[in-house]
């Protein structure tokens, strides 16, 4: 019986591994993607001091819908973070089952003597979690930076607001 369930679990999970590797892929390309808007976003800040240029969202979601709420303003911020900060922490996650899958094959190729099995196995495990590190790290740092944009944006629009 539990052979049989050790079958079905490897089976499964044999099934998950280009799902895994497609995402991991796509979100890498998404991460390359905000990469470029994050830097089209440094170069409209850099040449507008202005505030109300295109470079700052969340002040010019407060101008454009008159917020007078830190919370909205927030909640907008976090909204404008979130796909990022998705990525960021699922990307390591799928690295990982894109580590661990490969290795059952990996493993029954060494059992069989099978180095070629194992060498094409091991190197879609570590493809996978590079990847994936690699895209959350970019993630990352641009999440850190915009909270910090996006912090000092609603600090301006609340002082603006009361004055």
């Amino acid at each position: 019986m539990l052979s049989f369930i050790e079958a079905i679990l490897y089976e499964v999970s044999v099934v998950f591994l280009v799902p895994v590797l497609i995402l991991i892929i796509v979100m890498f390309i998404y991460s390359i993607f905000q990469l470029g808007v994050f830097f089209t976003q440094i170069y409209i800040r850099k040449q507008n001091i202005e505030l109300k240029a295109k470079g700052y969202p969340v002040f010019n979601y407060g101008i454009k819908k008159s917020i007078d709420s830190i919370d909205a303003m927030e909640i907008f911020a976090y909204k404008k973070l979130e796909n990022t900060s998705v990525v960021t922490r699922i990307s390591p996650m799928l690295g990982l089952v894109a580590t661990m899958i490969p290795m059952g094959p990996a493993l029954k190729a060494l059992a069989s003597g099978n180095i070629q099995g194992i060498s094409e196995n091991l190197i879609i495990a570590f493809g996978g979690v590079i990847f994936a590190l690699i895209t959350a790290s970019i993630t990352y740092w641009i999440t850190t930076v915009r909270k910090r944009w996006y912090a000092t944006e609603i600090t301006d629009y609340l002082a603006r607001v009361k004055k």
